[in-house]
């Protein structure tokens, strides 16, 4: 995922300090310098900058352990909630925040009885 932030150095914070992403690598220097962060089995790079407004096509899916540990974690460091975490009738755990331009992250918590958790065979 490539992400062009209004605001580089609010969106590293956000990304960086108030989700926690860890570094896999920074290069350039200035605020539109690159961040990459590490998205489980994926990558997500914040640099540059642009003005455009977000766009709903895009949402980020974010697996966390425990979806209401996060949510008091996230609220008590002022992230923006849309929508507590839910089970949903397909059984995972929603719930809904924003990044500081708008892009919607659903972090999802997956229960241990889930299927998704257990795949007998292979």
């Amino acid at each position: 995922m490539l992400l062009r932030p209004a605001d580089p150095d609010r969106s590293r914070a956000f990304y960086g300090e108030k989700l926690g992403l860890e570094i896999f690598r920074e290069f350039g220097t200035g605020p539109e310098r690159g961040t990459v962060y590490f998205l489980g089995g994926g990558f997500l790079e914040v640099s540059g900058r642009s003005g455009e407004q977000p766009t709903p096509t895009l949402q980020l899916w974010m697996q966390v352990a425990d979806a209401a540990a996060a949510h008091a974690e996230l609220t008590a460091a002022g992230v923006e909630v849309l929508r507590e975490p839910v089970k949903e009738p397909w059984g995972l755990i929603e719930m809904w925040i924003a990044d500081p331009d708008g892009h919607r992250i659903v972090l999802v918590q997956i229960p241990s009885d889930h299927p998704l958790r257990s795949r007998p065979g292979i």
